[in-house]
């Protein structure tokens, strides 16, 4: 397996190494492996872990709480998919039904959390907007005023 020193994940993610040691600290990312001379030694899934978390908080414009009520969701979901595919052939309907409950229910959660975050950037698009739409106005004004204006 191949593993990579903290140097090369900060490359990799885009990230500060104190940063990277700060979301394992907070149980954003977890613990790496050790060297023998205890250096960190991260996984290529630990590595797309960190993308997943940066796009998110950039993209997503999340807090850290909220990245990790999104992340821990994402990581429930992952384990609840695995389950349900290992398991589905030896459930019955309900069974399987009720997993897929369970499934639904975390998806909620994050797309709770998205949509949260879309309606925030919403309402200060339209305070945005209606800013805009005052602007225009006085330079309509302004221009009838010049327009008029004999000097």
């Amino acid at each position: 397996m191949v593993t990579y020193k903290i140097d090369e994940v900060a490359k990799q993610s885009g990230l500060t190494k104190r940063t990277i040691r700060y979301y394992e600290e907070i149980g954003l990312l977890p613990s790496p492996q050790r060297s023998e001379g205890n250096m960190r030694l991260y996984t290529q899934e630990d590595v797309d872990l960190l993308k997943k978390i940066v796009s998110a908080k950039e993209v997503l414009g999340f807090s850290l709480q909220e990245l990790q009520r999104y992340m821990s969701a994402a990581e429930m979901l992952k384990g609840q998919r695995e389950e349900y595919r290992e398991r589905t052939e030896h459930l019955q309907p309900n069974e399987r039904r009720a997993m897929l409950e369970d499934m639904e229910g975390t998806l909620n959660e994050q797309l709770e959390l998205m949509e949260g975050k879309i309606n925030s950037i919403r309402m200060i698009q339209t305070e945005l907007e209606g800013l805009r739409v005052r602007v225009r106005e006085r330079k309509v004004l302004l221009d009838e005023e010049l327009d008029h204006d004999p000097s």
